[in-house]
């Protein structure tokens, strides 16, 4: 496992000095949002069970960091529900008004009981859980997901803005052209259930979030999404001219972007997993990133940058990108990223990256 050198040294401001004020909107959803949305993955016990004093501790820091309002992501698949029944006790018990928060729901997955040992999706990958949940799609399956949702959240809260969870992977895994035909037009009547809920105004924005981000230009033939979040798509060491040109129409349609997985599920920042999955170092690809992970910590050492600072640097420098979602446990992580993200890095950096064609050259926003 390749580590982030020892010579660089995270030095923290005082809590609460930085806290992020810049709002900008996404698209023409009406809504204006900070430069970093929270994850909620681990309020709903992924890979540990944290204690509740500790994720109250979390989501108050939240307010501290970024102005009002907040912007969270969650979903029903989150621990079956319990990262939103986590949300909407703890900003109750902390007494935050419903107006200073904007809560982003993954819809497709339904809380069951549990009756097996342990629950049946994403085995190892969440702890301590006392439900189970399902994956389905379709109008009235959607719709239901929804008020479980705004149920599990307490009825104080509800979500505002609304996506499929995960459509690349449902389509992915279709057994035959006619499945993924099914599976697709299950994906369109999921779409026109959340479109009749703005109509109704239940929710005030309808989006996309994917890992590939040409599943998001696939389905945009056929949904006007309001928003769309690409995941591990523009990161610093992949951006290709086709996702640029598709994130410049999506700007010119009025379609808010959300940016996230910037970091490749940990790869750029030592991790030995790319974009969730182990990567064997003497495959094709595996020689390929990791020979560019080298090359770019070097440039980074020279220029004393922390690697992840220039990630998510780069990751917000698309002038279409209205915010990065971050997703962390820890209350002094959330200050790190305010401060990264305001703070300037040297030019020489961009140039030296560009000029060894670590990331492309005619790439013109930095």
């Amino acid at each position: 496992m390749a580590t982030v050198p020892a010579h660089f040294h995270i030095n923290f401001q005082s809590e609460g000095r930085m806290k992020l004020t810049l709002k900008n909107p996404l698209g023409n959803t009406g809504l204006n949002v900070p430069q970093v949305i929270y994850g909620t993955s681990y309020l709903g016990n992924l890979y540990s069970a944290l204690p509740y004093k500790e994720k109250l501790a979390l989501m108050k820091k939240w307010f501290e960091c970024t102005e009002k309002p907040v912007f969270i992501d969650s979903a029903g698949k989150y621990g079956a529900g319990l990262a939103l029944e986590i949300i909407g006790k703890g900003l109750a018990e902390i007494e935050v008004d419903p107006e200073d928060i904007i809560i982003s729901n993954k819809l497709g997955w339904y809380r069951v009981p549990l009756i097996t040992e342990e629950p049946t999706f994403e085995p190892g990958a969440w702890v301590d859980l006392e439900n189970d949940c399902t994956q389905t799609f379709g109008y009235e399956e959607i719709i239901k997901c929804f008020e479980q949702g705004n149920e599990l959240l307490g009825g104080t809260y509800s979500s505002e803005v609304v996506s499929i969870h995960d459509p690349d992977e449902y389509l992915l895994a279709s057994t035959d052209p006619a499945d993924r035909d099914k599976r697709f037009l299950e994906l369109l009547e999921s779409y026109r259930a959340l479109f009749d809920l703005k109509t109704e105004g239940k929710v005030k924005a309808v989006g996309i979030g994917s890992k590939d981000w040409t599943i998001i230009r696939e389905l945009y033939e056929h949904v006007p999404f309001d928003w769309v979040m690409f995941a591990n798509s523009f990161t610093i060491l992949s951006h290709p001219v086709e996702l640029l040109q598709f994130m410049e129409k999506l700007e010119q349609d009025g379609v808010g972007i959300i940016n996230s997985a910037v970091f490749h599920g940990g790869f750029l920042t030592g991790g030995d997993k790319f974009d969730y999955q182990d990567v064997d170092p003497a495959s094709e690809t595996g020689q390929l990133i990791y020979r560019w992970r080298e090359a770019f910590y070097g440039i980074c050492e020279q220029y004393d940058v922390l690697p992840g600072d220039a990630c998510l640097q780069f990751g917000l420098s698309h002038p279409s990108i209205a915010s990065i979602a971050l997703n962390t446990s820890k209350p002094l992580k959330m200050v790190r990223n305010i401060e990264t993200i305001q703070r300037q890095i040297p030019p020489e950096l961009w140039k030296a990256l560009k000029k060894d064609r670590l990331i492309d050259p005619q790439y013109d926003h930095l």
